[in-house]
């Protein structure tokens, strides 16, 4: 059974930082591009960050650049997540596409692209 939970979420205070873990099982993050997501409420679900693990290539929302970091280790995928905002406020999944679709297909319309889904992790951004 494929599964990828992920782990990390909380309570945080702004200017804070947490780290997401995306822990894969009966299946590999290999030759993929990995991406974060999250949904606020009442607001459409974003794309955060996408990595490639055929070469290492990353992709930040122009939202969250300089602030999150993407990384991948073996089937675990990571999202570091520095100066934390109150916009910031969302359930955080994780997704894997097998075969490397593009970064764009992925953020902007991964239901057309083959993946697996995480259930997502709340992250709370308050003072």
């Amino acid at each position: 059974e494929v599964r990828l939970v992920e782990s990390g979420g909380g309570l945080v205070q702004i200017g804070g930082s947490l780290r997401l873990s995306c822990t894969a099982s009966g299946v590999t993050f290999d030759h993929s591009t990995v991406a974060w997501f999250r949904q606020a409420p009442g607001k459409d679900r974003e794309g955060v960050a996408c990595v490639s693990t055929n070469d290492g290539s990353t992709y930040y929302a122009d939202s969250v650049k300089g602030r999150f970091t993407i990384s991948a280790d073996k089937n675990i995928v990571y999202l570091q997540m520095n100066n934390l905002k109150p916009e910031d406020t969302a359930v955080y999944s994780c997704a894997s596409f097998p075969g490397g679709p593009t970064f764009a297909l992925v953020m902007n319309h991964p239901s057309y692209a083959s993946g697996y889904w995480g259930q997502g992790t709340q992250v709370t951004v308050s003072a």
